[in-house]
């Protein structure tokens, strides 16, 4: 490779690297409370106590990404304490995530621009990539390419689910790294695609399906029919074999394939077509792939890349979405769409280019505005919360509710999670995620010594407690339950952050109450 070449390569890089680094640093303070319950298994097989939510407590599936309390286990042990392995799982996201995007920022450096038609089926590595197959470098059709190619990479910088969820802590970050590096590779390491797509989707178990429509296409070649279709197949098995090697874990051990969150948060076809909808336009490059013409005169790699994310999004609506903000579920593949525009770019009209770009870029930067600065704080304010409850948890055998996860950073006691997220017990039970219908005597058997319910607005005064405006359905039920206030009183209100929201503290009452 020659100077010149280099040097164009560092550059590119550079953006890419730029591109993924100066937003992941800008939403440094997000989190989510989820986080912390993979953090609590992962510091739990660090001391040797074993796949378990609590100390001594039942062997339970608590962790989605069946492999991401294990891959945090080397970085959990003592003495790091939770929120000290949390800031390591969010180091580990933008590390993976900023890799990526400087072979991202290469690899659309190298691709053919605008114009640049007939160059073959580009790939990252593959013929047909680098400059000196381009037309004229320096011509009139590298001047309008290096502007297209550049709102690639400005439409992953405003994408705020890659920004915030890449630092999340959660294992986001890193799924989003193996997905965007296999559709890289998809027009020119096809086993390396099904590889690093299977590694996603043991991460992500609803990405299977994406991962196995990235590898069937990525095996898909210009050979006998016959051929071609084995190698296709052979590809799409590869790609399901971490997560099918997930599923027989889990049967062995659980007896179940499927996690115990399909349980506790039981889909919800109507909510996820909503959730499919917005996170489509908050991720900003659905945007940039919106021209049908281009992509269908695009090598195949783009339009592998467009429809295993369209199978993606059909699989966000069975799963009913999820919770989290900032679509977290759409933003592992929200790279590659990036990818798939640039691909298409020498089949693309300059002037729809242009439309979509400012669309997309507009768009994301807007969002970013508006809906950044509450994830920012994030971080903090569960920080906060954590040091204010330090004090009224030091001592309690165990404590009960519906966000357990930072109440896991704050004690080491026992907890029984009222969403059923780690109880099997409650997973089972009626109700979705946070409105399942807890018995108050199925409560008092698990023998909890403390409540933290969680309300949103200004606290009432702590006698008010039963008529509180509480954030979960599961918990105001529980507040107004008779019996659970005979054996319950309130001891403290927890404000988290300075929006008016915090959480209720109960105790077991004395004799003399």
């Amino acid at each position: 490779m020659t100077r010149a070449l280099r040097w164009r390569d560092s550059k590119w890089a550079i953006a890419g690297l730029l591109s993924a680094l100066l937003p992941c640093l800008f939403m440094w303070g997000f989190t989510v409370d989820d986080a912390l319950i993979s953090v609590r298994y992962a510091r739990h097989l660090a001391a040797g106590l074993g796949y378990r939510f609590n100390d001594g407590g039942a062997v339970t599936d608590g962790v989605t990404p069946l492999p991401w309390a294990f891959v945090l286990a080397p970085l959990a042990g003592a003495p790091a304490s939770a929120l000290d392995v949390l800031m390591r799982a969010k180091c580990m996201g933008l590390v993976a995530w900023s890799a990526v995007a400087v072979a991202f920022g290469v690899a659309v450096g190298r691709a053919p621009g605008m114009g640049a038609s007939g160059m073959g089926a580009p790939g990252m590595g593959a013929p047909g990539v680098g400059l000196a197959h381009e037309p004229g470098v320096g011509s009139r059709w590298a001047r309008p390419a290096k502007w297209a190619k550049v709102a690639a990479l400005v439409t992953n910088a405003v994408s705020l689910p890659v920004a915030a969820h890449a630092v999340s802590g959660m294992e986001t970050g890193l799924a989003m790294a193996l997905a965007a590096g296999g559709a890289l590779a998809v027009g020119a390491r096809s086993y390396t695609c099904a590889v690093l797509a299977g590694c996603a989707a043991a991460l992500r178990p609803e990405m299977a399906p994406w991962a196995a429509v990235l590898a069937f296409g990525a095996g898909w070649g210009s050979m006998a029919r016959r051929r071609s279709m084995g190698r296709a197949v052979l590809h799409a098995a590869i790609a399901l074999v971490p997560f099918a090697s997930c599923a027989a874990v889990r049967v062995a051990v659980f007896g179940r394939p499927a996690p115990l969150a399909v349980l506790a948060k039981p889909s919800d076809v109507t909510y996820g077509a909503l959730y499919a909808a917005v996170a489509l336009m908050v991720a900003a490059s659905p945007v940039l792939v919106l021209s049908p013409r281009a992509l269908a005169r695009a090598p195949r790699a783009a339009r592998v890349v467009v429809a295993a994310a369209m199978v993606h999004v059909v699989a966000i609506v069975a799963v009913g979405g999820d919770w989290m903000p900032y679509a977290r579920l759409f933003a592992p593949v929200a790279p590659s769409l990036a990818w798939a525009y640039v691909l298409a770019l020498p089949h693309a009209h300059r002037i729809a280019t242009a439309l979509r770009a400012g669309v997309a870029i507009a768009a994301g930067a807007v969002n970013f505005v508006h809906a950044a600065p509450l994830g920012r704080a994030v971080m903090d304010d569960r920080r906060a919360l954590v040091e204010r409850a330090r004090p009224y948890l030091d001592g309690v055998g165990s404590v009960a509710a519906v966000d357990i996860g930072w109440i896991s950073a704050a004690t080491e006691g026992r907890i029984v999670d009222l969403a059923g997220v780690t109880d099997p017990d409650i997973a089972v039970l009626p109700g979705g995620h946070t409105s399942k219908r807890v018995d108050p005597a199925l409560l008092l058997s698990k023998n909890p010594d403390a409540l933290l319910f969680y309300i949103r607005g200004a606290a009432p005064d702590l006698s008010a407690w039963p008529n509180a405006p509480y954030g979960y359905l599961v918990e105001a039920r529980l507040a107004h339950a008779e019996l659970l206030g005979a054996h319950f009183a309130p001891r403290a209100f927890l404000p988290l952050g300075h929006r008016g929201a915090g959480y209720f503290l109960l105790t077991r009452r004395r004799k003399n109450e």
